[in-house]
């Protein structure tokens, strides 16, 4: 196999001029004492023997290595993590997306069991959210299961949810007919699998694998490691643009395939950062969208902090979509979180002001919507909502500005 080491472009870091200075600042300061080194030497101990990784089973050890990956030893989410996700900012987020959960199981025709299956649960605070709510009509029927292999995260769930634990059930892993009727529910899951990174060169598509250096990793550039990857592509019809640094998630298409065999009737709603394919592969966009993240702060090296540090990468959900459509899906909603609350009508919350609501409670409350509703920031994550026998009902969230023809342009 032809390889080299990978060179940017000269406009490589043109978005972010200070990325030199800023990556070099990093280094020096993310000593060993800052990454797992036993981490570091199980994926030096994989280089040796094949010689190159993929990027994506570097990921891949990096964040679910069973007993040394990021998400094995560290506690992420939070204040006292690496980042906070909707669910953790306030209970409102949960509470409103409750609302479309509703509109959901009565689009169905109300059935007596409605089953949210969310994959992914983090800490539990989105379950505790949704569970919290009083008793209605929706709540008699809604049954909440998680699927969550981590034992250490089962643990912290449970103790999010408190005495609501009892309602819900959970799962290690995401079976067939896990809800005959229900939702399949993730909230920033999917940019969290694993990836390939690609590049291509003079119109070719080439991979850039990971390779070792004078004990540092380092991008080395080759061919595909699986035709699929050129296949992904000729779905969409477009490649990146030329010298352009980009993620493919194959792992997400089979976890889709998944989510719409886990329901015989219902949905499947996936909240993520991403964008359409068009937008996701656009030549302006040279560096990718790989993100590292460590106490709420951000940078674009994989290779620091091993162990140590969030990797994720946006989600295309051109791809996404149309996943579902041989498996049984529908594509019936894409928008923003922000257009979703706000047509679901989360400004309610802060009705009455101060007179209405301890003032604490008050301050609390318009913080978080404007947090959530950022388009700058939490509001731009995407919203999709794909339907297995389910028609195609008028929906209130959806109904601020439904993009589903901006997944297919080309």
């Amino acid at each position: 196999m032809p390889l080299m080491r990978f060179s940017p472009s000269a406009d490589q870091h043109s978005r972010e001029p200070d990325d030199a200075a800023r990556l070099a600042e990093l280094h020096a300061g993310f000593g060993s004492n800052t990454e797992n080194a036993v981490l570091r030497q199980h994926i030096t101990a994989e280089l040796q023997v094949h010689g190159l990784l993929t990027f994506r089973r570097f990921m891949q050890l990096a964040l679910y290595h069973p007993d040394e990956g990021y998400y094995r030893r560290r506690e992420p989410i939070g204040a006292r993590g690496d980042y906070l996700t909707s669910p953790e900012l306030h209970p409102l987020f949960g509470a409103v997306l409750r609302r479309q959960l509703a509109e959901l199981w009565a689009a169905l025709d109300r059935p007596s069991t409605f089953t949210v299956v969310e994959v992914g649960a983090g800490s539990g605070a989105l379950a505790r959210a949704i569970l919290g709510v009083p008793e209605d009509a929706f709540g008699a029927a809604l049954r909440y299961l998680i699927v969550e292999p981590d034992p250490r995260l089962r643990t912290l769930q449970t103790r999010t949810l408190g005495s609501l634990a009892d309602a819900v059930r959970w799962r290690e892993a995401l079976a067939a007919e896990a809800a005959p009727v229900g939702c399949v529910l993730s909230n920033e899951l999917v940019d969290s699998f694993p990836v390939h990174r690609v590049t291509v060169r003079d119109g070719r598509l080439r991979e850039l694998w990971v390779g070792l250096e004078d004990g540092r990793f380092v991008d080395v550039e080759g061919d595909p490691s699986t035709p699929e990857l050129a296949a992904y592509f000729a779905r969409l019809g477009l490649l990146p643009g030329d010298g352009c640094v980009a993620e493919v998630n194959l792992d997400a298409l089979a976890w889709l395939r998944e989510a719409a065999a886990a329901i015989d009737r219902g949905f499947v709603l996936t909240l993520d950062y991403g964008y359409p394919a068009r937008q996701l592969y656009a030549p302006w966009r040279r560096q990718g969208t790989l993100l590292c993240y460590s106490r709420h702060t951000v940078q674009t090296d994989p290779y620091v902090r091993i162990g140590q540090q969030d990797l994720t990468a946006h989600v295309d959900f051109s791809s996404l979509a149309a996943a579902g459509e041989p498996a049984g899906l529908q594509t019936l909603g894409f928008t923003t979180q922000q257009r979703l609350l706000a047509a679901l009508g989360i400004d309610e919350a802060l009705r009455g002001g101060p007179a209405a609501l301890a003032l604490e409670e008050y301050l609390a409350r318009r913080r978080a919507v404007a947090d959530l509703l950022n388009p700058e920031g939490l509001g731009r994550v995407r919203v999709l909502l794909q339907g297995k026998h389910a028609g195609t009902p008028a929906l209130r969230g959806f109904a601020g500005g439904n993009e589903v023809e901006s997944l297919w342009t080309r």
